[in-house]
């Protein structure tokens, strides 16, 4: 990555053909059964992976073998009709199948839409390394704030659909952390996922100007803190122009999380705004990664110059 934005897909259109995958975790059937109506509800065609309700036989916290799922997303992706590939949930697994992937075909494939976050983080790194390829962090097909959050939902449908109607992104508790404006090109994603794919040969070069983003969830405020300290000597915010931090969600106490954040990057130089509505929470806002935007920490938003999607 550099000073410019990635390769965007088009964007999506009614009857197009897409894909829903399993990388990471195991899928809940009945909120797959309930992602997967509402997908063919906005007019899309849609394709479910073989092993998306798999299990893996050993390790109850992957859905199905490496092997396995990777073979999933090779064959949604090379697919000639298929225009976007979603992941069904996160958790963790992402990162351990990766290798089972092979990126000439996928590069071959043509530029497509990849949609997932939390632990899919590790694809989004991978593929704007490997296929310089701008990805859309959001909201999976069998997760709750897919199938049960009409705000989050909405906000992916129109990301995917008419991109061009969000490209002004902010959140209800969006608040001035460091004042300033900076132009970059989006980066980041989940905090933990991101630590834990430095030294892995995986990540992408951060952006010669970049506006960082990061969320998690789960994790304890000294844990955020070391991940962060992982980040912050490895370089990842070396270029930084700017920060955008999402939701914290059951990472302790907000104010000591705030805190901890604001004691770590508030010396890098550069605009940062807290909370700006994505990640693990309610109204979950989709963001695009590999873009060009401008943060604007005063007016408490970040605003995409192009649409994520052509």
């Amino acid at each position: 990555m550099s000073t410019r934005e990635l390769t965007r897909p088009p964007r999506l259109r009614p009857g197009a053909v897409v894909a829903v995958v399993a990388p990471a975790g195991p899928v809940p059937a009945e909120l797959l059964e309930t992602g997967l109506a509402l997908l063919r509800d906005w007019g899309l065609e849609v394709r479910v992976g073989k092993h998306v309700l798999d299990r893996h036989p050993r390790l109850d916290y992957l859905a199905g073998t490496d092997a396995d799922r990777a073979a999933d997303l090779q064959q949604a992706w090379c697919d000639p009709e298929v225009e976007a590939v979603f992941c069904a949930r996160g958790g963790y697994g992402c990162l351990r199948m990766i290798d089972h992937l092979d990126f000439g075909e996928l590069a071959a494939a043509g530029p497509k839409v990849l949609v997932g976050s939390s632990d899919v983080t590790a694809l989004h790194e991978v593929f704007a390394a490997e296929l310089g390829l701008a990805t859309i962090f959001g909201p999976m097909v069998a997760t709750k704030a897919f199938a049960h959050d009409d705000k989050a939902r909405d906000h992916l449908r129109r990301t995917l659909f008419t991109p061009e109607a969000v490209t002004i992104l902010t959140g209800r508790n969006a608040a001035t952390m460091v004042p300033g404006r900076a132009l970059g090109v989006t980066y980041g994603g989940n905090l933990s996922l991101l630590a834990g794919s430095l030294g892995a040969g995986l990540a992408a070069r951060p952006p010669e100007r970049g506006i960082a983003l990061l969320e998690d969830v789960t994790e304890e405020p000294y844990r955020l803190d070391r991940f962060l300290i992982q980040l912050i000597r490895a370089g990842f915010f070396a270029g930084a122009t700017g920060i955008a931090l999402g939701s914290w969600t059951d990472c302790g106490p907000v104010e000591e999380v705030r805190a901890m954040l604001e004691n770590l990057l508030g010396d890098l130089g550069v605009p940062i705004l807290w909370e700006l509505g994505f990640g693990h929470c309610e109204a979950q806002r989709t963001v695009p990664l590999g873009v060009a935007a401008e943060l604007d920490a005063d007016a408490q938003r970040l605003s995409v110059l192009q649409p994520a999607l052509r």
